[in-house]
């Protein structure tokens, strides 16, 4: 009896915290496509938090794309002489290599380094009163705080992803002529003949949800903080394995999707 008690203790928990996100989401979504909030204070956030989060990563991600690309996409190309699967070659490039090694990777490297961080400003921000100060002060913590941080998720996501498939695209280049012999114009062939509109949707599309959901997870929920330091480790630590829970489900969805 008490095993179930447990149980539906858990689920009744799971749904209301999934309930409370889709509707945090959808009034962020409802702020993000009203003009007025795009006021010129919440212009300049969104400039500074692309830098922040695109920009000043550029050199490391770039240096992680190469190792990380070229490591995945020697190994795959190898698996695939070793299998007699070479006629494959253009699928596997574009269906496994750009539209889901790609972003799955990008937004691991994000959530690592920015989700924690956004999710510890907000709950700071929580702690110290300064979300009370700005309401005192009758500035919208939507507009001015939450709006730009998830826009940037999603911009930065959709760009460094592209950016990563560049990388690994170009790695392909040096590999499919060590492995397979072929030339540029060969792996150039086979990679336009083998693109196609429902992968990039794919792509673009999953990027952006990508970002959207690792940003707006850590926002939520460091929002969500007491007024104690101690609450602070505590939604930090929430909101991380809830990010990862949130990237593993829509992975399993565009897997399902790509199979419809």
């Amino acid at each position: 009896m008490a095993l179930l008690e447990n149980i539906g203790r858990s689920a009744t928990k799971f749904i209301k915290s999934f309930a409370d996100i889709i509707y945090f989401a959808g009034k962020i979504l409802f702020r993000m496509f009203q003009r007025s909030t795009y006021t010129s204070a919440m212009r300049t956030v969104l400039v500074d938090q692309i830098y922040f989060t695109s920009v000043q990563i550029l050199p490391v991600f770039l240096i992680v794309s190469i190792i990380f690309g070229s490591l995945f996409i020697g190994i795959v190309f190898h698996q695939l002489k070793e299998l007699g699967l070479t006629q494959f070659f253009g699928n596997v490039l574009m269906g496994l290599i750009v539209t889901e090694f790609s972003p799955f990777m990008t937004v691991i490297l994000i959530t690592l380094r920015s989700g924690s961080a956004i999710n510890t400003e907000m709950a700071v921000m929580k702690v110290n009163k300064e979300i009370s100060a700005l309401e005192t002060f009758r500035i919208d913590v939507i507009n001015y705080l939450l709006v730009p941080r998830i826009i940037n998720g999603v911009i930065s996501i959709v760009l460094l992803s592209s950016l990563f498939s560049i990388v690994l695209l170009g790695s392909g280049i040096l590999f499919s002529r060590i492995i397979f012999g072929m030339s540029i114009d060969v792996y150039s062939n086979i990679l336009l003949n083998s693109a196609n509109f429902s992968d990039i949707f794919i792509f673009l599309l999953k990027s952006a949800v990508f970002g959207f959901f690792i940003t707006l997870i850590p926002v939520h929920l460091g929002l969500r903080a007491s007024h104690e330091l101690t609450s602070i480790p505590v939604v930090v630590s929430r909101g991380m394995v809830n990010v990862f829970a949130a990237i593993l489900i829509i992975e399993v969805l565009s897997l399902i999707i790509k199979l419809f």
